[in-house]
Order: structure tokens, then C-alpha cells, then sequence
């Protein structure tokens, strides 16, 4: 009997089979390279429909905590408290379509048309107070600023145009309309369903860390819940205060400016600025001294509301450093416009909680623990 050669390996086999191997681990790794940077470009050219599908679920999960607080006095099935929810926000709708908004949209209009005199009557305190100030330092009036004052000599012109165009600002009414519908629609359709929506996201993700993930999805939900609620009451509270305040100084058109203050405050860092020119320039018609104690009244008040109101509304609320939320409103503005600018802070709740959670918590936590035992 005869026993049958085993084929021999030889080095030029295994060369050439190892060189097979690389070649194939360096296409595959260009392929997945090519593929994440087309997935990059997909998403920048989707952003605009992502902000809006971003803000959708905001506003559905302001109905879901609605919706949650109701069933939890109640103690009803959810389609009820959905109803009821609804019926709520209607209702609050109607009061605040026929209480609210014409007293501020006719209010709102005086103080637009406002803002061109207001700003005349500041360059001219200016050009006064330098030549003030030229008299004290130099005995002369236009001594060292006579290009300042020259560049003072007429008011800023295109400033009424400009306060036109502040008002059409949000462009097309048509299509703002069709975006509002839409954010609407899919709001109401996610918060019919939050569950099985939930499970869409969680399928998106490979299976050994969807449940991970659905407790990453579900801490995103409380944050943002937690957030809208604080911010709610927050801005209750700066518009009721600045309509005491005005209201005691005497200030015209109280009702719009503590309308602006409780709205623009949703704004971090931005909107308490932007809420503070409108007042001030309404008092600076009747006296100077008056849009300086204006200017104290919403310091103040943006130091009760940040020291005070929002740690005692947002205590189990994610802290986000002011640093953090200036580069947040920045980035978002700069990639999703406007839009951005608005949702600048749940979009950074989301995110931080994404980061703790996924990459710090289930990569580098668990990377760092497997160096330091692989370590001598």
C-alpha cells in the first residue's frame, strides 16, 4: 500500500496567500470609508429635514409628559389621556389666540416702529456725552474725536427698513406654514405610538446593543422632558416678573416686552440679551435714566431666574456649562440655521447625554479598564 502525499506548504504560498488577505482588509476599510463619508454627505444635505424631524419629537415629547402626568392622576388608559392632553393644549390655544396675541401683535407693532426714534435719540446722547467729555479732557469740544462724532453726525440710516425686515424674517409664509404642519403631524403621530417608534430607532443599531440603546433613547426622553418643563416654568416666571418691573418703572407697552422676555428666555444666553434692546428703547423715548433702571430690572431678573428660579425647577436636570451652551447654540446655528439657534439647547441635552452615556460610559470606561489590567 501506498500512502498519499500531503501537499507542502511553501513560503511563497503563504506570502502570497498573507498578501491576499491585507489586500483584501485594505479594500474593505476604503469601502467602509467611502461609505461613512457618503452617509456624511447624505446627512448634510438632509439637515433641514432632520431639524424639523428633531423638532418634531421635542414637541412630542412635550405631549408624552403631558400625556404621563395626566395618567398618572387619572389613572386612565393612554388613548384617553391623549385626548384630554390635546383638548388641554386646544384650549390654552383658544385663551391664549384671544387674550394674548392681539393685545401683543398691536403692542409689538408700536414697539417696531419705536426702535428707529429710540436709536436716533441714543446716537445723539452719544455725540453729546463725547463732547462732554472732549470739554473735560481737552477744554475743547472736538478735540482727538472729531472723526467719532463726525461718523455720529446723522442717525444709522436703513433702520426702519431694517426693523421691516426683522419682521419678515421668517420668509415664506407658505412654506413656513407646510413645515409647521409637518412638525405638527409627525409630533401627534409619535406621541400616539412613542413605543413603537422607540423600536424603530432601536432596530437602526446593531442587536447585541439595542437594549443599551433603548435605555440611552429612553434617559434622552427624561432629559428633554425635564428641560421642558424647567424652561416652561422659567419663562413664566421672567415674563411675570418683567411685567411687574415694567409695569412699576412706568414703561409703556408692558404686555409685549414680558411676552418677548418669557419667549426669548427659551434662548439661553442670546434671548435674554435680545429681550432687553425692546424695553429699553421704549423708556429711552421717555427718559434716559428710565432704560438704565430697565437695564438693572432685567439684570436682575436674569440673575434670579439663573440663580433661584432654574436650579429649583431643573434640579434633576442635566448641567450643561455656559461654555458648552455658547458653542452649542454656535454649531447648531451655523449648520441648521435659525432653526438651530432655537433648539440649540435639547439638541445639546441630547448629545451630552449620548456622550456620557455611550462613548464614555460603554467605550473609554471599558477601553481604560481593559489597558490598565492588560498592564504589568
Amino acid at each position: 500500500m501506498t500512502t498519499a502525499q500531503q501537499p507542502t506548504t511553501t513560503p511563497e504560498d503563504l506570502a502570497s496567500v498573507r498578501s491576499s488577505e491585507e489586500s483584501a482588509m485594505k479594500f474593505g476599510q476604503w469601502l467602509g470609508l467611502i461609505a461613512l463619508l457618503a452617509a456624511l454627505v447624505l446627512l448634510w444635505s438632509l439637515r433641514d429635514s432632520l431639524i424639523h424631524l428633531f423638532s418634531s419629537v421635542v414637541v412630542a415629547m412635550a405631549l408624552c409628559t403631558l400625556v404621563g402626568w395626566i395618567r398618572r392622576r387619572l389613572r386612565c388608559p393612554r388613548p384617553l389621556a391623549l385626548g384630554l392632553a390635546l383638548l388641554l393644549v386646544g384650549l390654552l390655544a383658544v385663551v391664549v389666540a384671544t387674550a394674548v396675541i392681539p393685545p401683543f401683535i398691536g403692542q409689538f407693532g408700536q414697539l417696531v416702529a419705536k426702535l428707529p426714534v429710540a436709536a436716533s435719540e441714543l446716537v445723539n446722547l452719544l455725540r453729546e456725552g463725547m463732547s462732554q467729555g472732549s470739554q473735560m479732557l481737552y477744554g475743547r469740544e472736538d478735540a482727538g474725536i472729531a472723526w467719532l462724532r463726525e461718523s455720529l453726525r446723522q442717525p444709522p440710516a436703513g433702520l426702519g427698513g431694517g426693523a421691516v425686515r426683522l419682521l419678515g424674517w421668517a420668509g415664506n409664509m407658505g412654506t413656513g406654514l407646510l413645515q409647521s404642519l409637518f412638525v405638527v403631524a409627525v409630533a401627534l403621530m409619535v406621541s400616539s405610538q412613542p413605543s413603537a417608534y422607540r423600536e424603530v430607532a432601536v432596530l437602526l443599531v446593531p442587536s447585541f446593543y439595542r437594549r443599551r440603546f433603548r435605555q440611552v433613547l429612553m434617559q434622552c426622553g427624561d432629559a428633554l422632558s425635564a428641560w421642558m418643563l424647567g424652561v416652561l416654568i422659567s419663562s413664566l416666571c421672567v415674563g411675570t416678573l418683567a411685567a411687574i418691573g415694567l409695569s412699576l418703572l412706568g414703561v409703556k407697552l408692558v404686555a409685549a416686552n414680558a411676552v418677548l422676555a418669557g419667549l426669548l428666555n427659551i434662548i439661553p444666553n442670546v434671548g435674554p440679551t435680545l429681550s432687553t434692546i425692546f424695553p429699553m428703547s421704549v423708556a429711552l423715548l421717555e427718559s434716559p435714566w428710565k432704560s438704565v433702571a430697565v437695564l438693572l430690572l432685567y439684570v436682575c431678573v436674569q440673575n434670579l431666574e439663573s440663580y433661584v428660579i432654574t436650579p429649583s425647577v431643573m434640579h434633576h436636570q442635566l448641567k450643561l456649562l455656559p461654555g458648552l451652551t455658547l458653542t452649542a447654540q454656535l454649531v447648531f446655528t451655523v449648520v441648521f440655521g435659525p432653526l438651530g439657534l432655537l433648539l440649540a439647547l435639547p439638541l445639546a441635552v441630547c448629545v451630552q447625554v449620548a456622550v456620557r452615556e455611550i462613548l464614555i460610559h460603554d467605550i473609554l470606561d471599558p477601553w481604560r479598564r481593559q489597558r490598565l489590567q492588560c498592564s504589568p
